[in-house]
């Protein structure tokens, strides 16, 4: 049951994600080589919007009762009001080092029905921002930023945990260590939930890539492989999984992909038209997450 809602809930992600303000002095396949501190704490602000909002909205929508009947523990509706409280804090805390540069929350749409999937979801979209602030603290200079990030960053990793090992019965991890993002491929996850924002918020030069999804994906399996591609057709392609802090490749043919065995855990993956390095330059669609439940053992389980 646990893998049938994480499903549902990463699914979400693959739809096409709606048109979000960008700087028009950027080409649109363009990566960020050299942000400014303010445009990285507006991106982070931009997700700590979409959390702020996702979890004012599911418990104003669902009550202890509701989460009782969904089958989730009777503590657990107090715990996310708390970590709701931790996603505004968040808000507030950027909000005030950006002054009147910080931009505004947009109009979101969740595609939670009730408790147990708004849980599935909230593990996808910690995991993500986790992801999001390793991968984009290399860009920020100033120490007092980076040390502010880190500490965001802390406090998300253990939300993440939380809401995967005590909530929905998993791991608390996926490995040694954690997926550092690109902005581009957080930004793709992130704007599949965005329906439209104020034009008066400050452009952020980033894009999101084409869906990707994969047909019951597992290690060691041939699965199919769902995108959009403006590839040349003779142009080999590569589904490209990150894992901790490595690249794992796959080639594609006939639309089809054998997933390499031993990956566990929660799994990035892209479709690229490099075997060895994906990254915003090369990258074709996804990502999509894909999710390996580990027992307690460190086995693979259903």
């Amino acid at each position: 049951m646990r893998t049938a809602f994480l499903t549902i809930a990463v699914a979400a992600l693959t739809v096409q994600a709606h048109p979000v303000k960008r700087d028009g002095g950027v080409d649109e396949y363009s990566r960020w080589d050299n942000p400014t501190d303010a445009t990285v704490l507006n991106f982070a602000l931009t997700l700590e919007h979409l959390e702020n909002a996702f979890y004012k909205g599911a418990l104003a929508k669902f009550d202890d009762h509701a989460f009782i009947a969904a089958g989730l523990p009777s503590w657990a509706r107090g715990r996310f009001a708390q970590v709701g409280a931790h996603e505004e804090a968040h808000v507030n805390f950027l909000s005030a080092a950006l002054g009147d540069k910080a931009t505004k929350p947009c109009t979101y749409k969740f595609p939670y029905t009730d408790p147990k999937s708004f849980a599935a979801l909230s593990q996808v979209l910690e995991g993500v921002g986790v992801s999001a602030y390793t991968g984009a603290a290399r860009f920020i200079d100033n120490k007092d930023y980076l040390t502010a990030a880190a500490s965001v960053l802390a406090t998300e990793a253990r939300h993440a945990s939380w809401v995967a090992a005590a909530v929905n019965k998993g791991s608390g991890w996926s490995g040694a260590l954690d997926v550092p993002l690109t902005l581009n491929t957080v930004f793709t996850l992130a704007a599949s939930f965005i329906e439209s924002c104020p034009s008066t918020n400050p452009a952020l030069p980033v894009k999101a890539f084409p869906a990707l999804s994969f047909a019951k994906p597992a290690p060691g399996a041939a699965s199919a492989v769902s995108f959009t591609s403006t590839a040349d057709a003779s142009t080999p392609l590569y589904a490209v999984y990150f894992t901790g802090l490595s690249q794992i490749s796959s080639p594609i043919k006939g639309g089809k992909t054998t997933i390499p065995k031993g990956l566990q855990g929660v799994v990035y993956a892209v479709i690229s038209t490099s075997d060895t390095n994906a990254n915003d330059q090369n990258i074709i669609a996804g990502p999509a997450i894909l999710d390996f439940p580990v027992g307690s053992d460190g086995k693979p389980r259903q």
